[in-house]
């Protein structure tokens, strides 16, 4: 598959914010790789500036982790996660970005889900793509869905959000991730083994690589950096979500020829990335 010029041809005198700005909501005290791990992999798939919304007492140790990257500490609850009262200044930063990523390691702290389902309901304006915690904020509230929003969950993430079992989901991916997609207008990315992205429309992919041993903590919060930073840069959503998968995975393939399976983790996905990206120039 090659990349669209969009992604790889850059003008001369282009400027960082040419490529956009993600803010992530994500990470909280016992899960900071979760928002590290989804920043950098948007910083190395081509995003101009990411921001990370993360509870007050880790805004000193994202930096110590990915130089690049910008924090905005937010009020926070007893369990270390971002409070519900972070609202108003999150909105408030919104109108600097164009992308926001809601989820990875917000923890399942009552104030956080409520801060998460607040900020998708609220959104209308920009792209949102929704994964892991931000999946589970919204179980028994997927009818706040508005606008453009992506969600990625794994097949346990969706039989959540659908009142049904992983397996059921299983045995029916296409057609699950499709249904979802069209009830609800958003566009579903739904992960693990031929991960198949569907919009409302009823456009469908089925990615075909990738590989067991990304079946690793933290795969998934490095999809979404990918997903965001290709909405950053301007693809429309599926696109965006298409591409983002077909890297994603064959980094996992690059990385498995040189780790393993078994020995890859998922900082390992983030380093194969600009290898991936060369070679579907």
């Amino acid at each position: 598959m090659r990349l669209p010029a969009q992604l790889l041809r850059r003008k001369a005198d282009a400027h960082k914010r040419d490529f956009g700005h993600i803010f992530m909501l994500a990470g909280s005290r016992n899960m900071p790789g979760a928002a590290i791990l989804c920043a950098k992999a948007a910083m190395r798939s081509g995003a101009g500036l990411v921001t990370v919304g993360l509870p007050e007492d880790l805004s000193l140790a994202i930096p110590k982790k990915i130089f690049e990257v910008m924090t905005l500490p937010l009020p926070q609850t007893e369990e270390g996660t971002v409070s519900l009262k972070a609202y108003s200044s999150i909105n408030t930063f919104l109108s600097k970005v164009d992308v926001l990523v809601v989820g990875p390691g917000l923890s399942q702290n009552a104030s956080t889900k409520q801060l998460a389902r607040k900020i998708v309901s609220q959104q209308n304006e920009l792209p949102v793509v929704i994964d892991a915690d931000g999946l589970n904020a919204l179980v028994g509230h997927v009818k706040r869905l508005k606008g453009v929003k992506i969600l990625t969950p794994h097949p346990g993430e969706m039989a959540r959000l659908l009142g049904t079992s992983t397996n059921a989901v299983q045995k029916n991916r296409k057609n699950i991730a499709l249904g979802f997609a069209k009830k609800y207008n958003c566009l579903v990315v739904l992960k693990g083994n031929r991960t198949v992205v569907a919009d409302a429309k009823g456009k469908v992919y089925i990615n075909n690589t990738g590989n067991p041993g990304m079946a690793t903590a933290g795969s998934g919060d490095v999809l979404t950096g990918i997903i965001a930073s290709f909405l950053a840069q301007g693809l429309k959503p599926f696109d965006a979500a298409k591409y983002a998968v077909y890297i994603h995975g064959l980094a996992g393939d690059l990385t498995a020829r040189k780790k393993t399976e078994l020995g890859m983790i998922a900082s390992d996905i983030i380093e194969e990335l600009p290898r991936s990206i060369k070679m579907c120039a």
